[in-house]
């Protein structure tokens, strides 16, 4: 498979791209290239596709279920009731009707954690986009839901291989406040084995880390690094309760930071410091979180609240100026699982979108990334590879109609 892209604009040039397979192959003069696929690039761009550091896929289906309550009586009242009622063939629609809203906005991978991994696995497989998949470890200190947890990743490890190189298999430990310390050291002990990456939650309340310090005597990051947790294969999503020394901690771990700017202020968790994060050497990615808590999937949006919120609460308007938080929404995501993506350049993965420059938010066009991070919403992404597979053209999805009504029978079955 080949796509020849002519006359797109590249970092204020005017060039050919040639993807041959998944890869890049030329940015430049493509004459003479043959191509499966011509595509006319003209009053386009080509830039990297957005990477999604933190996601639950199928919750998507929970959309505005259960809006404006603060995180543990929306969880524990509402979200988890709920969950337990969730069969894989409803994990696969929610995390489909995700995957169409991720295209639709130009991201083209996700960090997912959450049920039912088939549900969610085989959705990114026939949507042809990149997925890091985290079998879900919850045992609130309960001997036989552990056993059967460790039981069910063992299965899924093996089982994960059925599936296209785009899936990534991964640990999905919950919480510090869901998963007993017997369990934390498996999934420790059993990620180094497999080289496996492990994602959680982690500091992302005042509660979690007063019970944390009554219940071990230590806060959240010490109690992870003492079980061997902190490490570069841990993704730790919200990290709003960091004290500057556990945010060094962090960044000597080589652990990535997961900043959900949107869900944290809707869910009032609190605030991510990412300024001091930074200035700690801590690894920044941003993500969505889940529909249910969002209530959107649009990373370009995202990233515009990240910049936005980290100026207002220091005072400085310079604070993470818009190709930091582009950084944060593209590359970074795909830096802490080793993809080469999130990057427009020869000998990278074909990710990347063509966004509409005759679009008015994109007019006149002084900075293309200041404008994707400030002005741009999901309309002006005209199309999306993956893989160098168009997953989008002309904003059209094969199969978006039936994905869409699939998804509005959930709307009388999660009746309450």
């Amino acid at each position: 498979m080949s796509i020849l892209i002519q006359h797109v604009q590249h970092e204020d040039e005017v060039v050919d791209v040639y993807i041959q397979g998944n890869t890049i192959n030329t940015i430049g003069d493509c004459a003479g290239k043959v191509a499966d696929t011509i595509l006319d690039g003209s009053h386009q761009a080509i830039l990297p596709t957005f990477h999604n550091a933190h996601h639950h896929a199928a919750m998507a289906t929970m959309r505005s279920y259960a809006d404006d309550l603060e995180l543990f009586p929306w969880l524990s009242e509402h979200i988890w009731p709920l969950e337990a009622t969730l069969t894989e063939e409803d994990i696969y629609n929610g995390a489909r009707l995700a995957c169409l809203e991720m295209i639709k906005s130009g991201t083209t991978f996700f960090n997912d954690m959450y049920w039912h991994f088939h549900g969610t696995a085989r959705a990114v497989d026939e949507m042809g986009m990149r997925a890091a998949l985290g079998a879900v470890f919850i045992d609130m200190d309960d001997a036989t839901r552990r056993a059967a947890n460790r039981e069910q990743a063992t299965q899924l490890l093996e089982e994960s291989k059925q599936y296209s190189d785009r899936i990534t298999f991964q640990l999905g430990p919950h919480a510090l406040y869901t998963v007993s310390k017997e369990a934390l050291i498996w999934c420790g002990e059993f990620a180094n084995e497999h080289h496996l990456m492990i994602h959680t939650h982690l500091s992302e309340t005042e509660k979690e880390v007063a019970d944390c310090i009554a219940t071990h005597g230590m806060r959240p990051p010490a109690y992870l690094d003492s079980l061997g947790i902190l490490a570069p294969n841990l993704t730790a999503a919200h990290c709003i309760w960091l004290e500057h020394h556990e945010m060094e901690l962090l960044a000597e771990r080589g652990v990535t930071a997961l900043h959900c700017p949107t869900s944290n202020m809707k869910l009032v968790a609190g605030k991510f410091r990412y300024t001091d994060a930074q200035a700690a050497g801590l690894q920044i990615a941003i993500g969505t979180d889940g529909a249910a808590s969002n209530n959107n999937l649009d990373m370009s949006e995202e990233i515009k609240m990240a910049a936005l919120l980290e100026k207002h609460f220091t005072s400085n308007p310079t604070a993470l100026p818009a190709s930091n938080a582009w950084k944060a929404g593209t590359r970074a995501g795909a830096e802490m699982f080793g993809l080469h993506s999130g990057i427009i350049e020869e000998g990278a993965l074909a990710d990347c979108m063509l966004v509409d420059l005759n679009n008015e938010r994109l007019a006149p066009g002084h900075n293309l990334i200041s404008d994707m991070v400030y002005s741009a919403d999901s309309a002006c992404i005209d199309t999306v590879i993956c893989n160098g597979n168009i997953l989008m053209q002309e904003r059209k999805i094969e199969n978006e109609e039936e994905i869409i009504a699939k998804a509005r029978e959930y709307k009388k079955k999660f009746q309450r």
